[in-house]
């Protein structure tokens, strides 16, 4: 089963899922892509707000590529690393205590008296650490070989809005991390996973259910601290900037935690339907490294675990569940 498309589409995906948010109705459409570059790309992003993934992914791939994905999703991702008893230990143990009877109750009582001597011995200190945190993470966009300039000042926009808001958000509050957890493991229940086996080894149509469930859960942890994904797709408004024969180039306008910003996309036309340019090229490299599988190397960092999945172009998300999409 392939990890990495998500894990690499995430970033992507996450800027589609900036897109836009128009009638729910229009989230089921008899065939994939969109009438216009427009179309496409709001109808993703309504999709991603739905948590239909699996809608999403047969909407931003033409059919041939949509059907090659789900054939590739069983193969496995060289690159991983096979889930070893201490892994199953932890999984297990995890599993257990966050289903448990009253596990909202017991997690929280367990958790109560640690977050309150974080909070006192890291409450000055947080806002220096994410600043940190920030400067390693824009060092890592500076020296990312896959984006363009445009896609890393866009990324560098996004980390700027959400540094303020990481400084400031009470992470540390009682009541809060109360509701987190109730998400937790409510969603952890919902998820209904037995093993790691079967969180690494599931099939296509099983994994976009989980992912949507895991989804649903990341979007209300995220609310519970103050920054709404509902919020800022419901904020984008999208036009096109130029079409040429079966090209578009699509600006993306949104606000995020009340902060203009803006991004593009590059969408192609295949047998009169419109589909992200980017999406199509990440699946075809996906699909090639499956069929010719880079020579193992010692001194190589393994890939991160992920897959096609879940969508997430702007706001990207992934905690609870397996990084597949």
């Amino acid at each position: 089963m392939r990890f990495q498309t998500l894990g690499r589409s995430v970033l992507l995906l996450a800027m589609v899922a900036l897109v836009a948010c128009h009638n729910k109705e229009e989230a089921t459409s008899a065939a994939p892509g969109g009438d216009t570059p427009e179309a496409a790309v709001e109808q993703s992003v309504t999709l991603i707000k739905n948590g239909d993934f699996d809608g999403f992914w047969k909407h931003a791939l033409p059919p041939a590529d949509y059907a090659t994905m789900r054939a590739d999703w069983a193969h496995a991702n060289p690159n991983q690393r096979p889930i070893t008893d201490d892994d199953r230990a932890r999984f297990n143990q995890a599993v257990q205590q966050l289903t448990a009877p009253g596990a909202e109750t017991t997690l929280y009582d367990q958790i109560k008296p640690k977050i309150a001597q974080m909070d006192a011995q890291y409450h000055d200190q947080l806002p220096v650490m994410i600043g940190i945190g920030q400067a390693i993470i824009s060092t890592g966009i500076a020296q990312n070989k896959t984006m363009t300039e445009p896609q890393k000042q866009q990324a560098r926009d996004v980390l700027n809005v959400l540094l303020p808001w990481a400084q400031q958000t009470p992470w540390f509050d009682q009541d809060k991390a109360k509701q987190a957890v109730g998400v937790a493991v409510t969603t952890t229940r919902q998820l209904d996973l037995k093993s790691a086996d079967q969180l690494q080894n599931m099939d296509f149509d099983t994994a976009m259910k989980k992912y949507s469930v895991a989804y649903g859960g990341i979007k209300q942890l995220l609310t519970i601290y103050g920054l709404s994904v509902d919020d800022t797709l419901n904020s984008v408004k999208v036009s096109t900037v130029s079409q040429d024969n079966n090209q578009a180039h699509v600006k993306i306008d949104y606000t995020l935690l009340g902060k203009p910003l803006s991004t593009d996309s590059q969408l192609v036309q295949v047998d009169g339907r419109w589909y992200s340019q980017d999406l199509i090229n990440s699946e075809h490299a996906q699909h090639e490294q499956i069929l010719h599988p880079a020579p193992a190397a010692s001194s190589s960092v393994p890939a991160p675990a992920g897959t096609a999945p879940a969508p997430a172009s702007s706001v990207k998300m992934a905690s609870a569940a397996p990084a597949k999409p």
